[in-house]
């Protein structure tokens, strides 16, 4: 997909993922998130998803432990996902090869179909749109099971430090972990050396929670390139994940914190959505460039 002023080039096959998304407004092509680099040949050789640029997080977000949870007195079975994983994972969209629906130069639609005897049963659609200098990402999911599931809805991008890279994320509320996983313990008002309410740098010390209450508004400024990406979505919390001497880190805008089937009160309670069944959960996430350069 592409415009004048973007590109953005997607993988059904690999979690209906983003391999690329670049700004192309001073002639050479800078990359927005971080480029996959090792795309599939001819052979379909198998791409991590964690090298991607970006990938959706269906039907819920991170990690859960205890190898699944109780819903209305039901055991819901969910299996490891990842070798290197002691928990499941991201749902499941970004580990499957999705159909594409439609597309044009501008836009692309795909859709996924999931079908699990104790599991998650749902249909998922992704919409890429192009508008200007935004990537327009839309992420809507059916219940299609016999029974209502917590669902909850995520991206989760990839982004070049480019720098000394600033965040403006304004949340209140972090929860915090034993610092050996991101598994929350406690939320918290945030400290002041994560609060993002006003515009600082990224922390050099690795990173790995999620915040809460948080508008649904964030700038990420590349002060060396005097370019910003400003992000936009219907969710109110984010995981940041920074890791130390990184030449990357991760921005997640999502609808729920990690391992939200888990934490007092439920998953209602920390903004899981409990659907029906054909019962539809719809997410909007905008990335906009902001050229920040003077004149």
């Amino acid at each position: 997909m592409e415009n004048p002023a973007l590109s953005v080039q997607i993988l059904p096959e690999a979690g209906g993922g983003v391999a690329g998304f670049d700004w192309h407004g001073r002639g050479e092509p800078i990359p927005l998130m971080r480029r996959c680099e090792h795309l599939p040949d001819k052979h379909g050789v198998h791409i991590d998803p964690n090298r991607l640029s970006c990938y959706p997080l269906v039907p819920w977000s991170n990690r859960i432990t205890e190898g699944g949870f109780h819903v209305d007195g039901r055991w819901i079975a969910l299996a490891r996902n990842r070798d290197d994983e002691p928990w499941p994972i991201h749902g499941s969209g970004w580990q499957r090869a999705w159909q594409v629906q439609s597309h044009t130069a501008s836009e692309a639609r795909l859709s996924l179909q999931e079908s699990s005897a104790t599991a998650y049963c749902y249909t998922a659609i992704l919409h890429y749109a192009l508008h200007g200098d935004a990537l327009q990402i839309d992420l809507t999911v059916t219940n299609t099971g016999a029974t209502a599931m917590p669902f909850g809805l995520g991206l989760h991008p990839f982004f070049p430090r480019h720098g000394n890279t600033r965040l403006l994320a304004p949340a209140s509320q972090v929860w915090t972990n034993d610092g050996q996983t991101p598994l929350p313990i406690e939320r918290i008002t945030v400290p002041p050396h994560w609060d993002f309410r006003s515009e600082r740098a990224l922390p050099d010390q690795g990173v790995d929670n999620a915040f809460q209450a948080w508008t649904g508004d964030a700038l990420i400024h590349w002060p060396a390139l005097q370019l910003g990406l400003q992000v936009m979505a219907d969710v109110d919390a984010f995981v940041l994940y920074t890791p130390a001497g990184g030449d990357f880190f991760c921005f997640e805008p999502t609808d729920h914190p990690i391992n939200a089937v888990h934490l007092p009160g439920g998953p209602m309670a920390h903004g899981m959505t409990m659907l029906q069944p054909q019962a539809v959960l719809r997410r909007r996430f905008v990335f906009s460039v902001l050229d920040m350069r003077q004149g």
